[in-house]
């Protein structure tokens, strides 16, 4: 199930004001990855599902390791890849191991939102991205607050699919983690958001 779209960005500040010209939604402030160097504004999809917007920190020093999702050589914005929800995160990665494919190692996760208050997860982030970003991470939320619902609303997903050169060799993956995401033939791997907006309809990739 899908729990959330990340759209990686260059400069999130430049990037909140692109969408909410595009949108007609202008994204909440997400808060800091501390460590990571980077930060987020969020547009809610529906009570379960949002959009990240994701770039990096210039309020950070720059992090020991590469920022999140390819962000540091990011030319311009596009959807990086989707997070789905875990059914149960240990037992899920060990399965997929088990057949093969390594999910990555289970990581304790944190945000400070701009109040002050921590919110926390976990993820199974692999080292290199699976199915070149159509596979997605899975995440286990520990936290009631959950982003979709503090997030600014007035968008909603209509569609969610990828484009690939050989969609058969991600679908395996997905079937193996109990999820689906539809993957048509493309000339390169790409994720594709359709929404229903105030400004109508948009395409996000």
């Amino acid at each position: 199930m899908l729990d959330h779209i990340v759209y990686a960005v260059p400069d999130l500040a430049k990037a909140v004001i692109d969408l909410q010209q595009r949108l007609g939604v202008r994204a909440t402030p997400g808060g800091k990855h501390t460590g990571l160097g980077t930060h987020n504004a969020l547009l809610s999809l529906s009570d379960e599902s949002y959009i990240e917007v994701i770039g990096p920190d210039p309020d950070q020093p720059p992090p020991a390791m590469p920022r999140p999702f390819g962000i540091d050589a990011l030319s311009g914005p596009r959807l990086v890849t989707w997070l789905a929800k875990a059914t149960d995160l240990d037992k899920q990665v060990e399965q997929a191991r088990g057949r093969g494919y390594d999910l990555g190692r289970i990581t304790p996760m944190h945000r400070d939102l701009p109040d002050g208050t921590r919110i926390a997860w976990r993820l199974a982030i692999p080292v290199q991205p699976l199915g070149d970003g159509l596979v997605p991470v899975l995440i286990e939320w520990h936290t009631p607050l959950h982003p979709a619902k503090t997030s600014a609303r007035g968008c909603t997903l209509v569609e969610l699919h990828g484009e690939h050169p050989r969609p058969e060799t991600v679908r395996p993956i997905l079937e193996i983690m109990g999820l689906s995401l539809d993957i048509r033939p493309g000339a390169a791997p790409a994720l594709i958001a359709t929404l229903d907006t105030p400004q109508g309809r948009v395409v996000l990739r």
